[in-house]
């Protein structure tokens, strides 16, 4: 038997996702654009909601293609509304949008682009906490309270310091598997 984190159920895709995926450094400009959408949509859900709707996310939001998204307009959010194949929120879409335009105002001017932009809330190198069980992982911290800050400083919604901690960790910003996980990794 693998020890995983306690937050993993026997779901395939839940497995997938945390062995693979969770905490895992991301780099990716257009990637880690992506996640910290996608963190936006779970919120008030679960994550499981969202992963298993991720493909239906994709197509819906042509790849998160942020040069693509913040281009849409009313007829095309109107579509994003009626399809069931997403989480139907009008704020959460909107948000999506202006999160594709601020993402590319942060390609246009920062130099790194959105990696460097959001990497620098851990100085550029992952966190690595030893938590030995979920009640010692915090929902945020003052790294994610200042990232929530500085997106929304940039037009950035759905965001807030709870939904970046998230991010941070999906997105190997920090490493937050159990000590008993077969994926935690002492701090170098």
């Amino acid at each position: 038997m693998v020890t995983r984190c306690g937050w993993v159920s026997d779901d395939p895709l839940y497995i997938a996702y945390h062995d693979e995926e969770w905490g895992v450094p991301l780099h990716d400009d257009r990637a880690l654009y992506e996640l910290l959408m996608l963190e936006g949509f779970q919120a008030g859900l679960s994550w499981i909601t969202v992963l298993r709707k991720r493909a239906a996310f994709r197509a819906a939001f042509d790849s998160f293609r942020p040069e693509v998204v913040a281009r849409y307009d009313e007829a095309k959010q109107a579509a994003l509304m009626a399809d069931a194949g997403i989480v139907r929120n009008r704020a959460k879409i909107a948000a999506t949008i202006a999160g594709a335009r601020a993402w590319l105002e942060i390609m246009e001017r920062e130099p790194g682009g959105f990696d460097a932009f959001v990497w620098e809330a851990v100085d550029g190198r992952p966190l690595v906490n030893a938590p030995a069980s979920l009640a010692e992982v915090p929902a945020e911290t003052d790294r994610s309270r200042a990232l929530s800050r500085k997106l929304k400083a940039r037009g950035f919604n759905f965001v807030g310091p709870t939904i970046c901690y998230a991010f941070m960790q999906a997105a190997g910003l920090v490493c937050d598997h159990t000590t008993d996980c077969f994926r935690h990794r002492p701090a170098s």
